[in-house]
């Protein structure tokens, strides 16, 4: 199934987000107005607005109340890619020129700081608590993925838990936010909010490991970004955790780490994951998520919306499989 057959009983409501996200990118300040136009016009699938859209569709399902909320959530995943960008000095994301190498990193900074202002102010206007609070709360599971993830770096000893940790923290959390906030402002019973919750939870992990086979076996043109760009930048991901574990006295991230201008290392440690068996058992792991966050959701009502997102389910695991 394709993304646009999945978003089918929500198309009218994304459009609503996206003339949402224009009204966010147009302030009485021009020297913001082009960060904000180019950083909105960047691409994505509006997948964490989706995700919240259709995890309100169980219960008392209202746009109006939903919109602010939608819109902070894709400003906040935005501001994310940006500080992203600027910290790891990329050049490129989604096939153009990141806003850090056009502007500058001060300026980077600075609009990925407006962004999660303004995500926290579109929050507030919804007056309900529970949402109020989960934003900085996600704030905070963010920053603490991104420490993590900075400590990391260029350190070949660490473990599957770390790696799980990081990404709990830098993806799963923001979809949790918007499962959890479009279930709660549904007024979803506990139980449901759970069950979502936890279907937002699994699905990142999901989604994360599938990026991270990406950047192993995808090319530049199809990922926007160099094939082994967070090997680059001394992230170790479930690919080559598996690779380190698997040839631990002749492992070439080793030697890179060793010796960082020696990116040869880099082509090596993609060619000998591509010719193991290290991408389907990457695969079995995001399966195995992809299944963990369908079982609650069999538990709720049975409607289109709870088709989608197993559909979506379905879709992020089988990318380029």
């Amino acid at each position: 199934m394709q993304l646009s057959e999945i978003y089918a009983p929500i198309e009218a409501d994304l459009a609503a987000v996206e003339e949402g996200l224009r009204s966010a990118g147009k302030i009485d300040a021009p020297w913001m107005n082009d960060l904000l136009g180019y950083a909105l016009k960047g691409g994505g699938k509006r997948l964490r607005p989706a995700l919240a859209i259709l995890s309100a569709k169980f219960y008392k399902f209202d746009m109006a109340r939903l919109l602010p909320l939608t819109t902070a959530v894709e400003l906040m995943h935005l501001a994310t890619l940006v500080h992203d960008d600027t910290i790891d000095n990329s050049a490129m994301r989604w096939g153009r020129r990141t806003v850090n190498k056009l502007w500058g990193m001060e300026k980077a900074v600075l609009l990925g700081d407006y962004l999660f202002a303004k995500a926290g102010a579109l929050t507030a206007s919804t007056d309900n608590l529970h949402v109020i609070k989960l934003l900085p709360e996600t704030l905070m599971i963010i920053t603490n993925g991104e420490l993590a993830q900075a400590t990391d770096a260029f350190n070949i000893r660490q473990t599957r838990e770390r790696y799980y940790f990081r990404i709990a923290c830098k993806t799963a959390a923001l979809f949790v936010m918007a499962t959890e906030s479009g279930a709660v402002l549904s007024d979803a019973p506990p139980a449901a909010v759970k069950a979502l919750r936890d279907y937002g939870y699994n699905l990142g992990i999901a989604f994360q490991i599938i990026d991270d086979i990406l950047d192993y076996t995808g090319t530049e043109a199809e990922m926007g970004k160099p094939v082994g760009s967070d090997l680059l930048q001394g992230t170790v991901t479930l690919p080559g955790l598996m690779l380190a574990e698997k040839y631990p006295a002749d492992n070439p991230i080793k030697k890179f780490f060793e010796n960082r201008e020696e990116t040869e290392h880099v082509r090596k440690t993609i060619e000998m994951v591509r010719d193991s068996d290290i991408i389907p058992r990457c695969f079995d792991e995001a399966e195995a998520y992809r299944q963990k966050a369908c079982e609650g959701l069999r538990r709720l009502p049975v409607n289109p919306a709870r088709e989608s997102l197993l559909a979506l389910a379905e879709f992020i695991v089988q990318r380029r499989r």
